[in-house]
């Protein structure tokens, strides 16, 4: 097969080594930083290992903790420090198989998946015949609402919104006339409404719905969270405690709930395998620890979190974060094995469940919140970093901006600083250090396509992933660490006032078990 020029030029640049006139500076260590995450990048192998074998590492479950041990095989076969710091314990779930069928008016197996954490049926599963909440001139208020919870039992129970459509909004924008594109979303508004005036009127809200008709004698509860984008949904936690709870792809409960409102008594049957272990089981972090040569008392701190949704495979959230952060670590090993400051990669567990894995760690280690110099955390996505959230540290601007001077134009290029923001919650495990004036940032990446289809759903896996962008934030994290190292300045923890309609976040006290959720406490 012949090779075109493009592809011998391709070739030949990337087996060439980085100019000398590429690294401002001629820094022996950026250039060997560079070399090692741009031309011997071990990402894509790590992640494969992590999300196509291991798997989604919902909080508590067998695949986070298997999770927890490989990073800390990894890290040691690299001869870096590393321990699973056990925070807390949570509840130990693990799935199995679950499908749902059709049976009539016809056959049809339905796309569809139980939610995390919902109990499981018998072998045999279940059946019965599908409604739906009825409309608001049938239940009328909560005393209507109640009769009507006396027809669910032996039902299977439709409980969201039905979409008029699954085709998203860019596809009508790009293909209906204006006129027709109106008319949609007018149709869909109007239907919307119509279905927040049913659960108005009952007295119910989501969370507290599904409760109800598992009291009432339901057999499964079916939703869908459509997340706008061609056959994907976000997919979360059931809040059941006896019956199964699914989410069924937007076409298909569109399905069911046509079929149900039109009279045509559909009927499923549905099956779901999961295990719930008998007592909460023990929940860590994973901390490796490089210790500095110069300044042990003073962390450079990579941050990610390795706990994830189990939809799919927990790729671009966070295991893109995670293999980042484990990528950047290995590089620094192999290019700067002996840094000034101390380099500490934290890899939270518990942050889909409230950030509470990095906020625990913050409360029992002060002394790293007293000496942290800087920390990074990376937590939405494939996409390159395009932007320090500098959340109101006044001159952490200064800081980046003298880092990232120093690496090489392609590694630095599109990285816009924020100056100087201001204290808000992120939502994201770097709050639980910033919220106590460590001087900690969020990484954020471009977009990628990520709000609308692979952040908490069932297509966040391997294939989305984009290898470029993966090594060259890896890469970025390691520059800026090896800098952060070096600087002979600490990172200044002046910050900004916020405006008067901000509240700068506060440090919640993290829970420590699932029981301790139940109680109420938090």
């Amino acid at each position: 097969m012949q090779r075109t020029l493009a592809s011998l030029l391709a070739a030949a640049l990337a087996t060439t080594p980085l100019a000398a006139q590429d690294v401002p500076t001629n820094d022996p260590v950026i250039r060997r930083i560079y070399e090692e995450g741009m031309r011997s990048s071990q990402a894509s192998k790590l992640a494969q290992t992590l999300m196509d074998s291991i798997g989604p590492r919902l909080t508590g479950s067998p695949q986070n903790r298997a999770a927890n041990d490989w990073l800390v095989k990894t890290y040691q076969a690299w001869g870096v420090s590393a321990r699973n710091e056990q925070y807390g314990t949570w509840r130990d779930w693990t799935r199995g198989q679950s499908r749902i069928e059709l049976v009539s008016p016809r056959a049809r197996t339905l796309e569809a998946t139980m939610l995390a954490w919902s109990p499981p049926t018998s072998r045999t599963g279940v059946a019965g015949e599908v409604v739906i909440i009825p409309p608001a001139s049938v239940t009328k208020d909560s005393a209507g609402f109640s009769r009507w919870l006396g027809t669910v039992k032996g039902k299977v129970v439709l409980i969201s919104f039905p979409q008029p459509t699954c085709r998203p909004d860019s596809s009508w924008a790009r293909w209906a006339t204006p006129a027709w594109d109106s008319t949609m979303h007018a149709q869909r508004d109007s239907a919307l409404t119509e279905w927040r005036q049913r659960l108005a009127g009952m007295g119910v809200n989501p969370r507290t719905l599904a409760t109800k008709l598992e009291d009432a004698g339901a057999v499964a509860i079916l939703g869908n969270s459509w997340s706008r984008g061609w056959g994907v949904d976000k997919v979360f936690l059931a809040r059941t405690n006896r019956i199964p709870s699914f989410d069924v792809s937007c076409e298909d409960y569109g399905l069911l709930a046509r079929l149900a409102t039109n009279g045509q008594h559909p009927t499923v049957r549905a099956f779901a395998e999961a295990t719930l272990a008998a007592k909460e089981s023990p929940v860590y972090n994973t901390i490796a620890t490089v210790r500095g040569s110069e300044k042990p008392d003073e962390y450079v701190m990579l941050s990610a979190h390795l706990d994830s949704w189990d939809g799919a495979s927990g790729a671009t959230d966070n295991g893109t974060g995670t293999i980042i952060m484990l990528e950047a670590m290995r590089i620094l090993r192999a290019a700067y094995p002996n840094p000034k400051r101390t380099i500490v990669a934290g890899h939270w567990s518990g942050e889909e469940q409230g950030d509470i894995g990095s906020a625990a760690f913050a409360a029992d280690h002060p002394e790293i919140i007293r000496g942290m110099q800087v920390l990074l955390n990376q937590d939405n996505g494939t996409g390159e970093i395009d932007t320090v959230r500098s959340v109101g540290f006044v001159d952490a601007p200064a800081s980046f901006t003298s880092w990232m001077s120093r690496m090489p134009a392609d590694i630095s290029r599109g990285v816009y600083v924020d100056m100087p923001g201001f204290a808000h919650d992120e939502s994201t495990d770097s709050d639980a250090f910033a919220c106590r004036d460590a001087p900690a940032f969020f990484l954020n990446s471009s977009d990628w396509d990520y709000n609308d289809y692979t952040w908490h759903t069932n297509r966040d896996t391997y294939d989305k992933i984009s290898w470029d962008a993966v090594k060259k934030n890896a890469t970025l994290i390691a520059m800026l660490a090896y800098e952060a190292s070096e600087d002979p300045q600490k990172v200044s923890r002046a910050r900004r006032v916020p405006p008067p309609d901000r509240k700068p976040p506060e440090c919640n006290t993290p829970p420590r078990s699932w029981a301790e959720v139940l109680r109420g406490s938090h």
